[in-house]
């Protein structure tokens, strides 16, 4: 995997870059001034980055996997030590399928009518492969979502979810938090 160096890094335009951030260079990064990403965070090969308006807001020791999305208007918030394993799809945005609109990019804004809402994952949450989350969302701190889970409702914080949509499986250990937390202080 190539990674940008950190000059060519800031010279990309970021609105909040950290340090010992690792970005692929086959990683696609739309409107790179509506971006933040905190310190020794890393986004690997094929991954999307579109941020809209509202922006991408990437804390510190975060990890996005391979082929994985993070598309649209509404603002999308990753906290420290939060994980999107590959080809995860984390959306802000979404169309209108009822029929009474048009849908599609390619159509004038005034014959569709696409709703965009705030996606945050919280502190020390991961979420596994193929996962789909939608606008409007908050995983709550210490979450794990299973592999190919649907999260269309925000989520409790400290427990494990799976399924379509995704359920309450059962409470998830804590530990990593304190870990985390000996982590900063050890910097």
């Amino acid at each position: 995997m190539a990674f940008y160096t950190q000059t060519e890094l800031e010279a990309l335009g970021f609105k909040y870059l950290g340090m010992n951030v690792k970005l692929s260079k086959l990683a696609s990064i739309y409107n790179v001034g509506n971006i933040e990403i905190g310190d020794n965070s890393r986004i690997d090969d094929f991954c999307i980055l579109s941020a809209g308006k509202e922006g991408i807001c990437i804390g510190k020791h975060v990890h996005i996997g391979v082929y994985t999305s993070l598309i649209g208007a509404g603002r999308i918030v990753m906290e420290d030590y939060t994980c999107l394993s590959s080809k995860c799809s984390l959306y802000s945005s979404n169309d209108d399928y009822s029929g009474e609109f048009m849908t599609n990019p390619t159509v004038p804004s005034r014959y569709t009518n696409v709703s965009h809402a705030s996606v945050t994952i919280k502190k020390h949450s991961l979420i596994g492969a193929g996962c789909v989350i939608l606008p409007g969302v908050i995983i709550g701190e210490c979450v794990a979502v299973g592999s190919l889970s649907l999260v269309n409702k925000s989520l409790e914080s400290g427990f494990i979810y799976i399924g379509q949509p995704a359920k309450k499986i059962k409470k998830r250990s804590r530990n990593c938090e304190i870990l985390g937390s000996e982590l900063c202080l050890k910097g």
